[in-house]
């Protein structure tokens, strides 16, 4: 646990009341996660570039996101979209298993070097279409989409919600919200929640 990061969580109080969302972010170091050029804003509340064209998104909506999908220690979960590694960093100190997908082999690569040195065992990386989810571990109790999925929800995600599952997306394109799903008996249960922005969901693999 740094100062900056434990300064970070105590700055995002006001929006986020998860106390174990709030203690996983006092825990990583963001610095990590951030292109050298900007490791002196790490921790200011904003989104910054990454390579490949992507973000790592602003600290207020990765605490967010986090506290919506309500995570027990036993949970296994999708993290579409790995990007820097931060949002996937924090699930693995909140969830059992974590499955990161990310299509830019470049991204995942830099991801899989900043686990290994904060030593967290469980994470898997997986370069891929996070469109298509990660079949081959499904079912999840949890799915963290972090790209924009355009006019609705993946079906491959929906499908790889377990029961009583819990899937945060943004959705939308020139108008983004958060969107939660819950996977019921019946089906699926949608609520719209918190304006958003995110970077596209791109079908299909990248480099």
């Amino acid at each position: 646990m740094t100062d900056q990061a434990r300064a970070l969580s105590q700055r995002l109080r006001s929006a986020v009341q998860d106390e174990r969302v709030l203690a996983a972010i006092a825990a990583v170091p963001r610095e990590l996660f951030v292109a050298d050029r900007d490791r002196d804003r790490a921790y200011e509340n904003v989104a910054l570039p990454i390579a490949c064209g992507q973000t790592i998104s602003q600290p207020i909506v990765v605490a967010r996101m986090l506290e919506l999908l309500e995570l027990a220690p036993d949970d296994r979960v999708l993290d579409v979209g790995t990007g820097s590694g931060y949002h996937a960093a924090l699930l693995s100190l909140l969830a059992g298993a974590v499955f990161t997908i990310e299509r830019h082999a470049e991204l995942s690569a830099r991801a899989q070097l900043a686990f290994a040195e904060l030593e967290l065992g469980n994470v898997t990386c997986i370069v891929g279409d996070g469109w298509e989810g990660f079949p081959e571990q499904a079912p999840f109790d949890a799915i963290n989409v972090a790209a924009a999925a355009g006019s609705g929800l993946p079906p491959a995600l929906e499908e790889q919600l377990a029961i009583g599952g819990r899937l945060v997306a943004p959705v939308g394109s020139s108008r983004q919200r958060l969107v939660r799903a819950r996977r019921t008996p019946d089906g699926l249960s949608i609520e719209r929640l918190d304006p958003v922005r995110f970077v596209p969901l791109v079908p299909g693999a990248g480099d």
